[in-house]
């Protein structure tokens, strides 16, 4: 559609009303269009309250909700939204466009200014659909991907394209760019706060049954991935309730038993009665992929092939929605920095006491060790708060390591973009400022790994197959009454996710209680020194890295050598993220 100076477009993927609800979508008066990618969980109940105030509808999909709900409220719709998405309206009266970002991050919404023009999509690949936007590869960005296997927002890898970051808003009117934030880590309690174990736990019950029943709201087949792990097991067990039915249940499985998660996933399917879909991936089946798996992303990323392929057995099993476990390790302490930040934040003080030779002898040893002890002297060179700890918490090359695998000319360029802390630090050490420990640790945690790398590959993945992929636990609702909630009650370091287990005890099967956190890792260690070798040589060949001018091939290569010669086991990923970038740059630059 056009209207005066805008052009919107959208192709949808019908969930809600799939007849109905056609976008762009108009108001009754012509006045406001709407195109939105997303779902509104709680549209029904908008809608109630909008037809109160005088509002009529003539399909049954959140679309036509949202549009009402912006026409009503304006930009304070936002704070009523349960859901995910980005979205534009426009005004065509006032002459006013809104976009906007879901607080945590599900949806992205990039945008571009040039030429005295906005242009904004959802996936990166529609706006080079465009013919305006160039595909040029912003150095500082790769500098970005080498710290954190992604370009957290607002950059992206391309030079001038920026990103909303989750629970931002943005307006043009006359021709200016207004960026503000509708949510934040420091809004008020929604609800009370228990003040006991037991009356957390089944509060949490309650409120898991809650989110579950908004998110299994379609038009279409509902289905659920089924990893084997706790969050998983946790999510099908609630939706098996609330739905009443048989449920359509997705797993990766492989023939590497020791990496393989496929007797626990089949254990819990059958304890909870689900109609389950194995999938066996193979070295062979990804080696053989690799190309269109490639061609699907829209940035590098050495994540997301366990959704690319989780996405293609519930396409091929008959469902267009899937709910997954994402969130539950950010908020409730399944990863190790729950744990170890804490520590160290207490004996900062009385490292930074220490005299500079000594610390610096200290930090200089560790460099020269494993991922884990140069993870350490990260901490200990740069770190004096917990907030600065969150920010280095993901980090993956350190800057010395950043510097080595850059080319000398794009070093020279980048020579004073270096800096070791998450672009996320001044914006979240105000949000968290007071916040205890453990709600500062999930915040970080949430708008890190989880925002940059997990639902951006997540969303990419599962759209290439056209499904929508939801995340129960990274719900607005849950989260704000969960996060005012005492931390002992959400976490013990004894015992992650104790109060997770006894909420739906009575759903998991006996081999998920008090099990060891597992992680759910892909066989890339081997496959990378047997399948997947061919396409990794051809990745450190002295062409592939030349081809863009921005890596130093003798030490990229040295990267690869040492892992054929090395056994260990963490290493795998940087090798295989680095590999992702030189191919993501080669491409886009030939």
């Amino acid at each position: 559609m056009s209207s005066g100076p805008l052009t919107m477009g959208m192709r949808r993927l019908a969930i809600f009303d799939p007849a109905h609800g056609h976008q762009p979508m108009h108001s009754a008066d012509g006045r406001y269009s709407i195109v939105f990618n997303g779902a509104i969980y709680n549209f029904l109940a908008l809608r109630t309250e909008l037809e109160a105030a005088g509002f009529r509808f003539s399909t049954h999909c959140d679309t036509e909700v949202l549009l009402a709900a912006y026409v009503h409220w304006g930009v304070g719709a936002l704070d009523r939204l349960r859901g995910m998405y980005a979205f534009a309206v426009w005004d065509s009266v006032e002459r006013e466009l809104v976009i906007a970002r879901d607080p945590f991050g599900i949806k992205p919404l990039y945008y571009l200014r040039e030429n005295g023009r906005l242009l904004f999509a959802s996936e990166l690949n529609a706006l080079f659909a465009s013919g305006v936007v160039r595909r040029e590869i912003d150095p500082s960005s790769t500098l970005e991907y080498l710290a954190w296997f992604a370009v957290p927002a607002p950059r992206t890898i391309y030079r001038g394209v920026m990103s909303l970051r989750p629970g931002e808003y943005a307006v043009l009117r006359d021709d200016v760019l207004t960026i503000a934030s509708s949510w934040t880590f420091n809004r008020p309690s929604s609800g009370t706060v228990c003040s006991t174990q037991a009356e957390f736990n089944g509060e949490l019950r309650h409120r898991l049954e809650d989110t579950i029943r908004a998110h299994v709201a379609a038009d279409v087949p509902v289905g659920a991935f089924l990893s084997g792990g706790l969050d998983s097991a946790v999510i099908t067990g609630l939706m098996t309730k609330v739905s009443g039915s048989r449920l359509k249940t997705f797993s990766i499985e492989f023939e590497e038993r020791a990496f393989s998660e496929g007797e626990a996933a089949g254990e819990t399917a059958r304890f909870l009665g689900t109609d389950h879909h194995p999938f066996v991936l193979t070295g062979r089946r990804v080696a053989a992929d690799i190309n269109r798996i490639l061609d699907s992303l829209d940035h590098p990323s050495g994540d997301g092939i366990n959704t690319y392929y989780a996405s293609l057995a519930a396409r091929d099993g008959g469902v267009t929605v899937v709910l997954s476990g994402l969130g539950g390790d950010e908020l409730f302490g399944g990863y190790p920095s729950f744990k170890v930040l804490p520590k160290l934040k207490r004996w900062l003080p009385a490292w930074w006491s220490l005299p500079a030779f000594v610390r610096a002898a200290v930090v200089s040893r560790l460099r020269r060790g494993g991922v884990q002890q140069r993870k350490l002297a990260d901490f200990l060179e740069h770190a004096r708060t917990l907030q600065e700890l969150g920010a280095l918490q993901r980090r993956v090359f350190t800057i010395p390591a950043q510097a080595t695998l850059l080319s000398p000319d794009a070093r020279a360029q980048l020579r004073n973009r270096y800096t070791p802390f998450h672009p996320q630090l001044p914006l979240l050490s105000r949000e968290l400022a007071g916040q205890p420990d453990l709600q500062a640790i999930s915040a970080w945690e949430l708008r890190t790994y989880m925002a940059d790398v997990l639902l951006h590959d997540s969303d990419v993945m599962s759209m290439r197959h056209s499904i929508e992929l939801r995340v129960p636990f990274i719900d607005r609702t849950f989260i704000e009454w969960l996060w005012h909630q005492p931390a002992h009650f959400k976490f013990t370091p004894h015992h992650p996710k104790a109060a997770l287990e006894d909420a739906v005890g009575d759903m998991l099967p006996p081999l998920l209680r008090g099990r060891k956190k597992k992680g759910f890792t892909l066989p890339f260690a081997v496959w990378m020194k047997r399948e997947l070798r061919p396409f990794l040589e051809d990745c450190y060949s002295e062409s592939s890295l030349g081809r863009s001018g921005l890596f130093d091939a003798a030490a990229a290569r040295e990267r690869w050598r040492g892992f054929l010669e090395s056994d260990d086991p963490r290493e795998w990923s940087r090798v295989w993220s680095l590999a992702i970038l030189i191919q993501f740059v080669n491409r886009r630059s030939a």
